[in-house]
C-alpha cells in the first residue's frame, strides 16, 4: 500500500517506497529434503514405534465407533497442539497400512 502524503485517511502518512523483505528461515521450514526423508525413514525402521504411537496402532486396529476421535484426543494431549495430532494420527494410518500391506504379500 503507497501513501498518499496526507495526514488523515486510509494510506494516510508520509510517502515511502515498500521494501522487498527477505524470506524468513520460518518460511522454509515445512519442507524436509531428500536426504532428512531417508534418514528419518531409517531411523523409523531401526528404532520402530514409541510406546504412546504402539498405543494409537492398537487403537487403529481395534477399531471402533469413534476411534478416530479417541486418536486424535489422545495425540492431541501428548503432543500438545490440534496440527501435530493430526499429523500424527494420518503417519501411524500410513504405518498401519504399510504392516497389513506386508502381511498380506508375505
Amino acid at each position: 500500500m503507497t501513501r498518499t502524503g496526507y495526514a488523515k485517511g486510509v494510506n494516510g502518512g508520509h510517502v515511502t517506497n515498500q521494501r522487498q523483505r527477505p524470506e524468513r528461515p520460518n518460511a522454509k521450514k515445512m519442507a524436509a529434503s531428500k536426504r532428512t526423508k531417508l534418514c528419518r525413514e531409517i531411523a523409523r525402521e531401526v528404532v520402530g514405534l514409541s510406546p504412546y504411537e504402539r498405543r494409537i496402532l492398537d487403537m487403529i486396529k481395534t477399531g471402533g465407533s469413534a476411534a478416530d476421535k479417541r486418536i486424535y484426543k489422545f495425540a492431541k494431549k501428548r503432543l500438545g497442539s490440534h496440527k501435530r495430532a493430526l499429523t500424527k494420527r494420518e503417519d501411524i494410518k500410513e504405518v498401519n497400512a504399510k504392516q497389513r500391506a506386508r502381511q498380506a504379500g508375505a
